[in-house]
């Protein structure tokens, strides 16, 4: 049974990583510059703007400006970074109990 979900995870796994895109997704909403507009009298503010950020190799945090039209794949690619994270968490459970059997297996046979 084990094997069984191992290989499916692996196969989500491989997956995930075509399409993951590393960092959090935020939206904002904004005020233009146009004092006219219907944004600075109560209106609705422009938006969403989306923005991805990240842990950069400095350990200062970094990001970049997601164009709209790439707003559909950025949203799949930041959702499939989270799942592979969450994969990836319970690959390493599986080995550790796969380990752990194995230690009992030969502490057995002493």
């Amino acid at each position: 049974m084990r094997s069984a979900r191992r290989t499916q995870l692996l196969r989500e796994l491989e997956h995930l990583g075509r399409v993951a895109i590393f960092g959090t997704l935020s939206e904002t909403y904004r005020t233009c510059g146009q004092p006219g507009c219907r944004c600075h009298h109560g209106g609705p503010k422009h938006g969403p703007h989306l923005q991805v950020s990240y842990r950069g190799p400095a350990g200062k945090t970094t990001g970049y400006h997601v164009p709209q039209t790439l707003a559909p794949a950025v949203r799949e690619g930041a959702a499939a970074w989270q799942r592979l994270l969450e994969v990836a968490r319970e690959l390493a459970e599986l080995n550790r109990e796969q380990l752990w059997a194995a230690h009992r297996k030969a502490s057995a046979r002493r």
